[in-house]
């Protein structure tokens, strides 16, 4: 284990976990005009995903490679989220309003969005999302189906998100960097896992 260096408070560990807080909380800050959430938290996984070739992973660099990337396709990507989170809110909202077969109905929509989550995440976490998002949520597709147990992953990793947030709600603002971490970690290991 390498020793501390001087001055250093809690050793290498911690470092990265101070990083992923602060990369965190400037995911929260961009991302809270909610059209900019998915370039938001694509950025994050990439400098997280920078911190393994020992590039800094702090939230000056992010917001550098944030500044350099938001484009027309960033906003798009955006919109659509946004627009499918809607769609899928007001649905639930209608089943629960007692229209026949309801049930049935609530449970399909709540897969379809687990689905569309957990693509439009993985997504996030691909370096292809930098440049070209077509790319990234095709690529995403494939590897949920093609990698289950990740994409099982991915769906905790968004269910611990949401319960630490609700549980204490400033923890919704440190809460991106986790997920950020969490969501290149699978990438990581898809990657690792088909070269091998």
């Amino acid at each position: 284990m390498p020793a501390r260096e001087a001055g250093e408070v809690f050793g290498p560990r911690m470092a990265l976990f101070a990083d992923v807080l602060s990369v965190g909380l400037a995911t929260a800050v961009a991302g809270l005009p909610l059209l900019t959430a998915p370039a938001a938290l694509s950025t994050a996984c990439a400098v997280l995903r920078g911190a393994r070739e020992d590039q800094p992973a702090t939230a000056g660099r992010y917001f550098a490679l944030l500044r350099r990337r938001l484009r027309a396709g960033d906003l798009a990507a955006g919109a659509l989220a946004l627009a499918g989170a809607l769609l899928l809110a007001a649905d639930l909202a209608l089943a629960g309003a007692g229209l026949p077969g309801a049930p049935v109905f609530a449970v399909t929509a709540a897969a379809i969005g687990a689905c569309a989550a957990v693509v439009g995440l993985r997504a996030c976490a691909r370096p292809e999302s930098l440049t070209d998002w077509r790319t990234a949520v095709s690529e995403a597709a494939r590897d949920a189906v093609q990698d289950v147990g990740g994409s099982g992953l991915v769906l905790l990793a968004v269910a611990t998100a949401v319960l630490c947030s609700w549980m204490l709600v400033p923890l919704a603002f440190l809460a991106p960097g986790p997920l950020a971490l969490a969501l290149t970690a699978v990438h990581v290991r898809r990657t690792v896992m088909s070269k091998s």
